[in-house]
């Protein structure tokens, strides 16, 4: 049945899109505090990784997302090395009438679109550290989301942490 309208049988409402606008890195850093030292030693770390996600709302739809993600590296009460990286994108999210909709956009999806990204940006600046390739695993963003809204003390901002 063709819609009377004539806007493709939405009914009248605005259609949804997420339109990825641009994509850059905001802020890179490795520090190798204990080298050359560290390279004379069998490498052997305990790596811990450190995800966090922001939302700066540009304007009513238009955000920056920001995923940083820090990488640990020790080798016993040494630090190996630290790299982080801050990968941001512009979005333009539209049709998104529902606050609970469009922040489940801009706090899962958005960031799962950022993260090949930063992976292949902390991987490569590691190897160029002179350290064996790291290889960041893959995150389920729609889980973390899930995680941060059952949390009690994040309802207040919605897996967001706006500013404007």
């Amino acid at each position: 049945m063709a819609d009377e309208a004539g806007n493709g049988g939405d009914n009248g409402q605005a259609q949804k899109q997420v339109a990825l606008q641009k994509i850059y890195i905001r802020d890179a850093s490795i520090e190798v505090p204990d080298g050359p030292r560290v390279f004379t030693e069998e490498y052997k770390p305990d790596v811990n990784v450190d995800l966090n996600t922001r939302i700066h709302n540009l304007s009513d739809e238009t955000h920056q997302v920001v995923v940083t993600v820090t990488v640990t590296a020790k080798q016993a009460d040494r630090t190996a090395y630290i790299v982080e990286v801050q990968q941001a994108g512009v979005f333009r999210i539209e049709g998104f009438t529902e606050e609970r909709e469009r922040n489940h956009v801009l706090g899962a999806y958005c960031p799962s679109v950022l993260f090949p990204y930063v992976r292949e940006s902390i991987g490569d600046m590691v190897q160029r550290a002179g350290f064996p390739h790291f290889l960041l695993q893959p995150v389920n963003f729609d889980r973390l989301y899930a995680q941060h809204q059952q949390n009690p003390e994040s309802s207040a901002t919605d897996a967001r942490d706006a500013t404007h």
